[in-house]
């Protein structure tokens, strides 16, 4: 019979992601048939899955630890932000609406059904399913209704650990608080805790860990040390991007926009050594001595847009080009290098256009069908393979296409300004393919790098998998599992 387990934690960003990627990792090393699962997600990097869905990204690194391809049933709601009081919901993989954070409070009830048929699925194909809460269940105030924590925990019974984050400080309250707040039916769901991100000797907090323990009258299952080599995995939070990977050679900057989308794709540039790469901060001018300036994808074309030239960027981008340097648009960064952005229907936003940064002579037009689609592509300047995804709800043309950023199937994908030094494209992961990123390097007369880098996620997924196995008990946390 199918077991399922639940990691969730005292906040967001307290590391339930990664447990549950080496925890999924760790059973499949065990031999075990193992799935991950999130109900709720609230993130714009998101995935493109086998069955033409999208999810998380955290949850689609969740399934390559699993071994397996992700699927829409892994994310079943996925709400991803498009101001700060509104968000698209995407339900199974598919966008429903786009609602304002009070509205969804009325919406989420009905959501719950989706959820325990998705959930359902994996349980009927998998042995154990090992599930990811989001932010935290002592958020009680947003109880009524849950789909996300512990309103999911008792809908599908669910046995529940909770995970603290000893970085932030506070750890012993999160937890004893967690407790305290939740109500005693919600509590009892909970079988265990343990301490994540712990730097130093962790002897120093025997006395705590026994604290906890006593308090709350949970079992603890081990302090987990930080584990550095996260930064190498694909990180599902803006926040957690580091802010300059420092390498010699080429000069990359991309521009930290307000709903920067999908920023995965730059993970393999970071990883390159002859790569620079600065994640450049609002209201930070972009460097003279820049080569490239990457614009990245974004859930808010036009929004983004105006904060993109609220920060000045359009000016300096305009010099940037006069210095003789390059600029790439990935997505909603290539919809703004055209000449105009249509709303019509008002899908992000107000009705209406507005005029782009002219640097492509293409035109886009927001439409409802959202593309949803992984491609294979041959690029159009060097002829090297390349694989990646498209997300997006817009269509561009233009002279520029003339001059396509690669072919797909024969048929051009993106844009090429005249002499070369501008270029759109719709397709995110495309530095992920290690040939196309060597020979696109290559193009800035840089020498090719040893970086496999499907390889190295494959390989510090296996680490994390070690490091849990070596400072947790793993067998008792898959134990729990019912």
């Amino acid at each position: 019979m199918t077991r399922a387990l639940m990691i969730q934690g005292t906040g967001s960003n307290v590391g339930k992601s990664l447990l549950v990627a080496g925890l999924c990792r760790a059973a499949r090393r065990r031999g075990i048939d193992v799935a991950s699962f999130k109900p709720q997600n609230m993130s714009n990097n998101a995935a493109v899955t086998a069955d033409g869905g999208e999810i998380g990204r955290a949850q689609a690194l969740q399934a390559l630890a699993c071994g397996l391809e992700p699927v829409s049933d892994m994310n079943p709601v996925l709400l991803k932000p498009e101001t700060d009081t509104g968000a698209q919901v995407v339900v199974q993989g598919r966008r429903r609406t786009t609602t304002r954070a009070r509205d969804y409070w009325d919406l989420k009830p009905q959501l719950m059904g989706a959820v325990l048929e998705s959930f359902g699925r994996l349980r009927a194909a998998h042995e154990l399913v090992i599930v990811e809460g989001a932010g935290s269940p002592a958020e009680v105030n947003l109880r009524r209704g849950d789909i996300a924590n512990m309103g999911f925990a008792r809908a599908a019974d669910v046995p529940v650990v909770l995970a603290g984050d000893i970085d932030r400080g506070g750890v012993i309250a999160q937890i004893i608080g967690t407790q305290a707040v939740l109500d005693p039916a919600d509590a009892a769901m909970v079988s265990g805790f343990l301490i994540n991100k712990f730097r130093g000797d962790p002897s120093l907090f025997d006395e705590g860990y026994a604290l906890i323990a006593d308090r709350t009258g949970w079992r603890g299952f081990g302090v987990l040390p930080y584990f550095p080599e996260a930064a190498k995995l694909p990180a599902e939070d803006a926040l957690d991007l580091p802010r300059h990977a420092r390498g010699t050679g080429l000069r990359v900057v991309c521009l930290a926009l307000s709903r920067i989308a999908n920023f995965d794709d730059l993970d393999p540039l970071a990883q390159e050594p002859g790569v620079d790469l600065t994640l450049l901060a609002p209201g930070e001018p972009i460097p003279g001595d820049t080569d490239l300036v990457i614009v990245p994808g974004t859930k808010s074309t036009r929004g983004d847009l105006a904060f993109l030239r609220a920060q000045g960027w359009d000016i300096d981008l305009a010099a940037h080009l006069r210095r003789g340097g390059h600029v790439l648009g990935i997505c909603g960064g290539y919809q703004m290098l055209g000449t105009v952005i249509r709303d019509p229907e008002g899908l992000e936003g107000a009705p209406g256009a507005e005029p782009g940064l002219g640097l492509l002579a293409i035109e886009t037009e927001m439409v409802a069908d959202k593309r949803l689609t992984r491609v294979s592509a041959t690029d159009a300047v060097t002829g090297a393979a390349l694989s990646g995804y498209e997300i997006h709800i817009g269509r561009s043309d233009g002279p520029d296409r003339a001059r396509p950023f690669a072919r797909i199937a024969g048929t051009p994908e993106g844009a090429r300004s005249a002499d070369g030094r501008v270029v759109g494209s719709y397709l995110h992961g495309m530095f992920a393919e290690d040939g196309f990123r060597r020979a696109w390097l290559a193009g800035f007369g840089q020498a090719p790098g040893a970086l496999s880098y499907g390889a190295e996620v494959e390989a510090v997924l296996d680490r994390l998998a070690d490091h849990l196995e070596a400072h947790l008990d793993v067998t008792g946390l898959l134990a729990l599992a019912r």
